[in-house]
């Protein structure tokens, strides 16, 4: 009868402990026991949480031979934003930074080898169309691998691993010149993950000789060419000037606030005369591309930066105000911003409708005329091929 007593203590000692460590383990690792994920797995979770990003550096030659190349570049980013913006991962709409870089251009320091950072990594559209606006012409002497190795060195591409990163390069001279390789420096984009797609402006065979398709090919990139200097056609709409209208009217919706705010609420229509200079159609896909994801002025407009999750408008100082909102209480604040935001949805949803209807007006013309070979044709046809590499999926 002893043996059975032996066991039955054992037993209960051995359960004592299970119990002791159950409990000091759910002491220590609640989120073990009650479904909450620990520090570790919610910063996994947030990570892949994150929205992904493209980020495109533009290097632009405004050597003297290059006006229509930039003249490109100005009336076709719209155009090009417009067709980016149906870009999604895994369901997700992206974020767009762009930057910009001059080179080629005598009137540069010539210690920098011609070479000038125009615009960092912005989501800032309007400021990438001021700038673009900004350039000219002069000189010519055009280092390639500077210029990439460069925008490697100074621009910040650290991100995701399925981030989409790509330089553009586009000029007409020989890619080898300068004292940097440009196998050099697309050897050290390839080890960042950078797309080097390279836009000869001239002949395809002549591209080629020059060393601009083997500077593509380095790093799984396009080599591309292009007339630089073929005007850019628009096509007229019916719809053309009720979305400009339209855009007009975006634009009141749009809530300036800080030290910037009345200078970019300026720009922002500064930049709408510079795409109607183009023509009625040029204007009209600028208002579509403000109502995309990748125009938000979170920065400066109290509407787009009503939607961050840190936003508080109560810690919005009296000084840094609008006149309209000066000496409000702040849920009159609040109530002010949610009509204009929801003025501005209205808005967007009209331009979206006649644009859908624009789009079949104007693909039934183009059928009857001959294909593009223009800057926004080349840059779109590279960036499809990479982001799907990427997993991204344009519509």
């Amino acid at each position: 009868m002893k043996t059975p007593i032996k066991s039955h203590r054992r037993t209960r000692v051995v359960r004592t402990l299970s119990a002791f460590v159950f409990l000091l383990i759910c002491s220590n690792h609640p989120e073990a026991f009650s479904g909450t994920p620990s520090v570790n797995e919610t910063k996994e979770i947030s990570s892949t949480t994150e929205k992904k990003k493209i980020k495109i550096a533009l290097l632009l030659d405004t050597s003297n031979s290059m006006d229509g190349l930039i003249e490109q570049a100005k009336s076709q980013l719209w155009k090009f934003v417009n067709a980016l913006s149906g870009a999604t991962f895994q369901g997700e709409k992206p974020i767009l930074e762009i930057a910009l870089y001059e080179y080629g251009n005598d009137g540069l320091p010539s210690s920098e080898g011609y070479i000038r950072q125009v615009s960092i990594f912005t989501s800032d559209l309007d400021l990438i169309s001021e700038k673009l606006f900004s350039l000219s012409t002069n000189g010519g002497n055009e280092f390639c691998g500077q210029v990439i190795q460069t925008s490697l060195n100074q621009l910040d591409w650290k991100g995701d691993a399925s981030d989409l990163r790509i330089i553009f390069i586009a000029g007409n001279e020989p890619f080898t010149q300068g004292k940097i390789s440009p196998s050099f420096a697309c050897g050290n984009a390839k080890e960042k993950d950078v797309f080097v797609n390279t836009i000869h402006c001239g002949s395809f065979d002549q591209g080629i000789a020059q060393g601009w398709q083997q500077g593509a090919s380095l790093t799984g990139g396009n080599y591309m060419s292009i007339e630089q200097d073929r005007q850019t056609v628009y096509i007229a709409s019916p719809y053309d000037d009720e979305i400009s209208t339209l855009n007009d009217q975006l634009n009141k919706t749009y809530i300036s606030y800080g030290a910037k705010g009345e200078y970019k609420k300026e720009n922002q229509i500064r930049q709408d005369n510079n795409a109607s200079g183009y023509g009625k159609a040029n204007k009209a896909d600028r208002a579509i591309s403000k109502t995309s994801s990748f125009y938000s002025n979170a920065e400066w407009d109290l509407v787009d930066a009503s939607k961050e999750k840190s936003f508080d408008i109560s810690t919005i100082k009296e000084e840094e105000l609008p006149a309209e909102l000066k000496g409000k209480t702040i849920e009159e604040r609040r109530i002010y911003v949610v009509k204009k935001t929801n003025e501005r949805e209205i808005i967007k949803k009209k331009i979206v409708e006649l644009n859908s209807t624009r789009i079949v007006f104007i693909s039934q013309i183009q059928k009857n005329q001959p294909g593009n070979n223009s800057l926004d044709d080349a840059m779109l046809k590279a960036i499809t091929v990479q982001a799907s590499k990427k997993g991204f999926v344009f519509k």
